[in-house]
């Protein structure tokens, strides 16, 4: 028997622990508030999805939780000194749609899609110079997972592109860039720059005034990752004063974005409603599967995260 643990709604809670159950036929998949007392004493593997500090720490017996999401950092910044392990999802299906969202939306920028709908809207007919890919440089902040197939699917479609990670990566058609003074030369030839980078208590307000002073005048900024990230009055500024051209958005400080905000009307900004690479509860649901089915066989957990690095 293994708990789901979270704090979805309830259409959502019942997906996916239809899924969980039709991937692992020979486990019982209950939420949280179905266990009995004995049933909570005795759990030591769950399965979790934005999940409860208090009914984590009402399991006592567990070893390790199993993420369906990718992100982890909320549980492991309201968790207080947990006694089992956090997996988060690693689903190559996952990569590949996110890199599809990376490629997509900077075809946009890269076409001059937003300055062509205002355009539009004034009904003026103007074609724009015309920029080929391989002279339009995208920086990529963070190559794990993600960030390493979204680089490649870039540079496949004939872009110039480099990467920036916390420590030193090498990856063939991409030029690396790592640590401090690594991510200023990033930024500094960044026309578009795509955030996939984790929050964690480095990167936490990383795009601030200063390294968002660094990208060239009238470059472009891509945030997949998580709102917290870069400094929303940071970012409106330098859009005002038309150093940036751009923003497309898909993570905020706070989801839903509230009703007034700035972003929601301003004209340099593309909203998005965090569905950059939504996870698949099919997909998921199997490689959690496999997770458990090779823990019950070995006592073997998957990796686990680093929660210092967060990740």
């Amino acid at each position: 028997m293994i708990p789901f643990v979270s704090r979805v709604g309830p259409s959502e809670q019942a997906v996916w622990i239809k899924q969980l159950s039709a991937a692992m036929p020979d486990e019982i998949i209950l939420p949280f508030s179905a266990l009995t007392l004995e049933q909570r004493l005795q759990c030591d593997v769950a399965i979790v999805a934005n999940p409860s500090p208090e009914d984590l720490m009402a399991l006592p017996a567990l070893k390790w939780v199993h993420s369906v999401w990718a992100g982890v950092e909320r549980m492991i910044n309201e968790l207080e000194s947990p006694t089992f392990s956090i997996v988060r999802l690693v689903d190559a299906n996952l990569a590949n749609t996110m890199s599809e969202a990376v490629l997509a939306w900077t075809l946009f920028l890269h076409r001059d899609m937003p300055a062509y709908a205002k355009q539009q809207a004034d009904q003026l007919w103007c074609p724009r110079p015309m920029v080929q890919a391989q002279d339009r440089r995208i920086g990529v902040l963070g190559l794990g997972a993600l960030g390493r197939v979204s680089a490649q699917r870039l540079v496949n479609n004939g872009f110039s592109v480099a990467g920036w990670s916390r420590s030193e990566k090498h990856i063939e058609g991409i030029q690396c860039f790592h640590g401090k003074d690594g991510l200023t030369a990033l930024l500094r030839q960044s026309d578009i720059l795509v955030c996939l980078l984790p929050l964690t208590s480095e990167t936490r307000n990383l795009l601030n005034q200063q390294n968002l002073s660094y990208l060239p005048n009238g470059a472009s900024l891509i945030n997949f990752a998580r709102g917290a990230i870069v400094d929303d009055h940071a970012l409106l500024a330098q859009l005002d004063q038309k150093h940036l051209s751009h923003a497309v958005l898909d993570v905020f400080m706070q989801e839903p974005l509230s009703t007034g905000h700035a972003y929601w009307s301003h004209k340099s900004v593309t909203v998005l409603p965090h569905i950059s690479a939504p996870t698949h509860p099919v997909s998921a649901s199997q490689i959690v599967a496999s997770n458990i089915h090779h823990y019950r066989l070995t006592g073997l957990t998957p990796t686990v995260v680093d929660p210092i690095r967060g990740y």
